[in-house]
């Protein structure tokens, strides 16, 4: 199974060679095995690479990202065919019913909401009390919004009453930052079972290429906010961004057992689709957070 991270932040050249991903830097060249990388982080513009090792990458369904002149995220490769089988489920995933997709997102907000309510509590805030009386208020397909209302209490909670999700700060970089790589490895999972990003279960925005992406990250945020609340956030530069990808390194609970997230992440989004296509929410194994 990959497990590699693998981030290239100057000047290089990527070729393939052997099943090998080549790095030539400088006077140095390094060689790294295709079957260890589950993920590629390109941050530097002055990166070139091959097609063949882009063809080969895509084969081997690693997740690639690229960012941009400020080594920000801005997108990633997806392959056109997850599975052999890839246009049999895309047909089943159009016919998905609402009424399961209505039920499915009930249970992610629900957990969503739950994970926000633990971090509260281990960081001894009493907002969490309010996030309990929104769980218990919760309607099919969330109705009433109790996400929204969540969220707000939540983010002042952890960041203070001034704080919103709009304004251009490292807090707000370095959350957006950790989003981008939970979402690329729900991405990569997703694609690599055959289904599309595309068409999600409650997003449904026409400019997403990650609706179903977007529902399956929600209960994994907190994931990246408890990071974030430990970090010092004075800079926000490659030091700071190598420490928020040590999350996919994360020792976490799913199904009764210890996985890394990185892993913990296909066990997730195969269990969603599958409580999906078989209409029977106890399919979803969520990542535990505990206190």
């Amino acid at each position: 199974m990959s497990w590699r991270i693998v981030v290239i932040s100057d000047r290089a050249k990527l070729d393939f060679k052997l099943n090998y991903m080549v790095v030539r830097q400088k006077e140095e060249t390094t060689k790294i095995f295709l079957d260890e990388i589950s993920l590629l982080i390109l941050e530097s513009t002055a990166i070139s690479i091959t097609v063949s090792l882009l063809s080969q990458l895509i084969k081997k369904k690693i997740k690639v990202i690229f960012c941009d002149e400020k080594r920000n995220p801005i997108s990633e490769l997806i392959s056109y065919y997850g599975s052999h089988d890839s246009s049999d489920k895309i047909r089943k995933q159009i016919k998905w019913s609402d009424n399961i997709k209505s039920l499915i997102w009930t249970e992610i907000v629900r957990q969503k909401l739950n994970n926000q309510k633990l971090t509260l509590r281990r960081l001894e805030k009493d907002e969490w009390k309010l996030l309990d009386k929104y769980i218990n208020e919760i309607e099919i397909n969330d109705e009433t919004n109790r996400e929204g209302h969540g969220a707000k209490v939540y983010f002042n909670a952890i960041f203070g009453k001034t704080f919103s999700r709009s304004q251009d700060n490292n807090i707000n970089a370095a959350l957006n930052y950790g989003y981008t790589v939970l979402l690329a490895a729900i991405n990569r999972e997703i694609t690599a079972l055959g289904y599309i990003t595309q068409l999600g279960i409650f997003h449904d925005n026409m400019f997403n290429h990650f609706n179903l992406s977007s529902d399956l990250i929600e209960p994994l945020r907190y994931i990246v906010d408890e990071k974030i609340i430990k970090m010092n956030l004075t800079y926000f530069e490659k030091e700071e961004k190598l420490e928020i990808l040590d999350i996919l390194n994360k020792k976490v609970i799913i199904d009764g057992k210890n996985h890394f997230l990185n892993n913990a992440i296909g066990i997730y989004s195969k269990s969603v689709i599958e409580a999906i296509e078989e209409k029977d929410i106890s399919k979803i194994k969520f990542i535990k957070n505990e206190l």
